[in-house]
């Protein structure tokens, strides 16, 4: 078994039709790429985790179909192109070489070392230091994984304000990364919640692969088993700016007298924004900053 990849340039307002097109004539793969990347009008998109943009295609697009080695792929681009455009586009072909596709992916992930002493460890690797705060991730669907600049400082947060034989709510707890870290660093009582069931399973899964006891749950599910006059030491959420400031009444109102309130997931544009709807119930200040992000964080007057 073998398989080739067919390339072809179009404009911007050509590349989802085409893409489609070719799926439905049989390719088993289609993506989109900046047909001028590594040259200086090369564009780049990106936006917030969760507020990514609308449309992956740039002015001029790279469409790239991925088909059996020994398919018709001159049936198969006029016929995508019967669909999709006017006229059959000029295209080349590559030849995909066979690999061990597991290694390679393997390959991509190696451990990451965060704040003082914490490795996120993916279960292939070996933990490059036996004794630190070893978490054992593998990068799955839900977020946090230590890549993200947001979770590391939480993360690092969380290192530095020990959370020994002290109550943790993680909002917005993703793959459970922050609780666990939580739970690693002492806690006597830690609890996630996340909007996604397959956040919660991925997050219990996780938990149970590190020996840590922690409850993870749903809203709803949360909201039932711990009604709203129970508070936490220590409340952390990474989650967007915008449903930050939507949460602000209720997430304060987590949290004890004396206890600290972590924010992430908040560029450092945003930051004054963010503190301003806090600021009914919890001074918040920047605590750090990493490629563009804060970590807000401040103490309820106890």
């Amino acid at each position: 078994m073998g398989w080739i990849e067919i390339v072809i340039e179009v404009a911007r307002e050509q590349a989802e039709a085409l893409s489609d097109a070719l799926m439905d004539a049989g390719a088993l793969s289609v993506s989109v790429e900046d047909a001028d990347e590594g040259t200086d009008a090369e564009r780049p998109l990106f936006g917030e985790p969760g507020m990514e943009p609308d449309e992956a295609a740039w002015d001029r697009s790279r469409v790239v179909a991925l088909a059996d080695v020994d398919c018709d792929h001159a049936a198969l681009v006029a016929e995508a192109a019967a669909i999709s455009l006017a006229t059959v586009p000029a295209y080349l072909t590559r030849k995909v070489e066979e690999q061990d596709w597991v290694r390679l992916t393997q390959s991509q992930f190696a451990p990451i070392h965060i704040g003082k002493n914490i490795w996120v460890v993916p279960s292939w690797h070996d933990a490059p230091d036996s004794n630190g705060l070893i978490l054992e991730l593998d990068p799955g669907l839900a977020f946090g994984t230590g890549s993200h600049p947001t979770t590391r400082l939480c993360m690092e947060w969380l290192e530095a304000h020990a959370p020994q034989n002290l109550s943790v709510l993680d909002y917005g707890c993703g793959s459970g990364i922050l609780a666990m870290v939580a739970s690693k660093l002492g806690a006597a009582k830690v609890i996630g919640v996340d909007i996604d069931p397959q956040a919660i399973e991925s997050a219990n899964y996780n938990a149970e692969r590190n020996k840590c006891e922690i409850e993870y749950a749903l809203p709803e599910a949360f909201g039932a088993a711990h009604p709203t006059p129970e508070k936490f030491d220590v409340v952390v959420a990474n989650i967007l700016s915008s449903p930050l400031k939507l949460m602000a009444p209720m997430l304060a109102g987590r949290v004890a007298p004396g206890g600290a309130l972590v924010l992430s997931g908040v560029l450092a544009r945003q930051a004054e924004e963010v503190a301003a709807a806090y600021a009914p119930f919890i001074q918040l200040s920047v605590w750090a900053e990493h490629e563009g992000w804060v970590a807000l964080s401040g103490r309820l007057d106890g």
